[in-house]
């Protein structure tokens, strides 16, 4: 019996509602695995526990999820009770950086039942890498001064790990699927960081030889993924590139409530965490009209990621064919609530596995 520690984070606002049936879907597949079986350990981080204690996990948090197999997070953000920079940085942030989950891996893909905004979209299929650690989002920098003389600096960092392993794992990934791989830049006017990254796609790419390898500025690959997305298959881009690039790729999808997120972590010293892209959606918590697709594709890439790569397909196909049946609920034009959901998610997990050959 292949036994996975999951630490499970709720969250706040709709991360309380999808996470639950997500896990719903998992215990599923693992009943029908058969040598399978998920031990769920529950954490009640969230802006409400901030409220409480003064913090958005305890101090010994990260020893606790240290111990799990993977981490399975809902959606963190509550602006009417903590503010974002606190929640994030106290929780999603901190786990990212503390657990070196320097990957982040995000598919944007036409499923089968959805409609796209994009008039022709011609089923594309594509996977975002994103570096996770630096870049963009480094927090060097400062304020200094008042009024009209306030100076604000915000360095981005891009060193020669951190750009290089994200390459590497890109590279790897192409190899496994088209062979074609898209670097996204800006090196025409970002003038340090931008060729820098440039540089090292062309020393990495020498290893790579059956690759084929474009480069795209990021203004440009933006608009080739509304007008010509098929073109597209894994893409590599910095942190702030690579999070504009997936919100772009959730909308031509027809909806960003059903995009799923890995952050990867490459040397299994720590836990990979997967969540959702969609946010916490305080607004609509506790309606039952939440999109739990998001979370339960979500559980489809940490089986993949946790090597049950039959079960996470046997996932996506259920949520395909639940789509197709016109099984949705109201945000991407369905009526279904989201227990409707993902009963029908479930019952086609259970009819393909259990119908005779």
């Amino acid at each position: 019996m292949k036994k996975i520690e999951l630490s499970v984070i709720p969250g706040d606002g709709i991360g309380k509602e999808v996470v639950p049936e997500a896990l719903r879907v998992l215990d599923t597949v693992a009943k029908i695995h058969g040598g399978l079986t998920f031990n769920y350990t529950h954490y009640p981080w969230s802006s409400q526990y901030y409220v409480e204690h003064g913090q958005m996990m305890p101090d010994d948090g990260l020893d606790l999820l240290s111990q799990s197999d993977a981490i399975f997070l809902g959606a963190i953000g509550d602006p009417s009770l903590v503010k974002d920079h606190i929640s994030l940085g106290g929780l999603l942030l901190k786990i990212r950086r503390e657990f070196e989950q320097v990957i982040n891996v995000r598919p944007a893909r036409l499923l089968k039942g959805m409609v796209s905004p994009l008039s022709n979209p011609q089923d594309f299929d594509i996977m975002i890498v994103r570096e996770n650690s630096e870049g963009e989002y480094s927090s060097s920098g400062g304020r200094v001064h008042n009024g009209m003389d306030e100076i604000v600096v915000q360095n981005s960092v891009f060193t020669k790990k951190g750009v290089s392993r994200v390459m590497e794992y890109a590279f790897e990934l192409a190899r496994k699927r088209s062979g074609h791989l898209t670097s996204a830049t800006k090196s025409n006017g970002i003038v340090h960081s931008m060729p820098f990254w440039d540089e090292v796609l062309a020393e990495i790419a020498q290893n790579f030889s059956d690759i084929q390898v474009q480069n795209i500025h990021i203004d440009a690959l933006s608009a080739f993924f509304i007008t010509k997305p098929q073109t597209m298959d894994v893409v590599v881009a910095s942190n702030l590139f690579g999070d504009i690039l997936s919100d772009i790729g959730g909308a031509i999808m027809g909806s960003i409530g059903i995009a799923p997120a890995a952050n990867v972590n490459l040397n299994g010293k720590y836990p990979s965490m997967f969540e959702p892209v969609h946010g916490s959606a305080p607004d609509i918590y506790g309606k039952g009209i939440a999109n739990p697709i998001g979370q339960i594709w979500t559980a489809k890439m940490m089986l993949d990621h946790l090597g049950e790569v039959e079960m996470g397909t046997l996932v996506l196909d259920a949520i395909e064919n639940t789509l197709h049946a016109g099984i949705k609920t109201p945000d991407i034009g369905g009526k279904s609530n989201i227990t409707e959901v993902t009963d029908a998610i479930i019952a086609n997990i259970e009819e393909k596995a259990y119908k005779p050959i």
